[in-house]
């Protein structure tokens, strides 16, 4: 015979599914709150953190934009110096230069006069005539030389480039051979 056993019971929760649900909808809603606000507080401590960041950056960068601008000035001045320098020593070596020349046209002037008679004897009078002509020449041009200033010298130099670019071309070839050919042999 069978017996029957009894029914079993379901077991059912004391409280009802929907109450759990509304537990863990608020336990959900607690961590996401507490969430949001570690969120915030972290976004809030990195916008301090990187204003810090900010204004240390501005003050190294104005510190060292102040030691770049003093450092330029510096250089500026260094530089202002030099150049003044420079220039004072290009026009005594100019001053020079010009009275060097004038003393070698002079020279060559004097040694075309003294070789004249010697020409007259050699060759004829005529040519003679020519070296007195040429020697004469020289010095006046040598005399023009030393009675103009560096500026005038720079302004007729000027005044016949505009006028002749060819023949000043052709000087400043030749100038340079020469100078080439001079500082080679020393």
């Amino acid at each position: 015979m069978e017996t029957m056993a009894e029914p079993i019971e379901p077991t059912t929760p004391v409280e009802p599914v929907s109450t759990n649900r509304a537990e863990a909808k608020g336990h959900f809603s607690k961590a996401l709150d507490e969430a949001k606000a570690g969120a915030a507080a972290l976004k809030a401590e990195a916008m301090e953190k990187a204003g810090a960041f900010k204004a240390d950056a501005k003050v190294k960068g104005d510190t060292y934009k102040g030691r770049a601008g003093e450092k330029g000035d510096q250089l500026k001045a260094d530089f202002n110096a030099y150049s003044e320098q420079a220039k004072s020593k290009a026009a005594e070596l100019a001053v020079e230069t010009k009275g060097k020349t004038s003393e070698a046209m002079v020279s060559l002037g004097r040694f075309a006069t003294d070789n004249a008679t010697t020409l007259d004897e050699k060759l004829g009078v005529k040519y003679g005539d020519y070296a007195r002509s040429a020697a004469a020449s020289l010095e006046r041009n040598a005399a023009k030389l030393d009675a103009k200033s560096l500026d005038e010298l720079g302004e007729d130099a000027r005044e016949m480039v505009r006028k002749s670019p060819g023949t000043a071309v052709a000087v400043a070839v030749g100038a340079g051979f020469l100078l080439a050919r001079l500082f080679r042999s020393k």
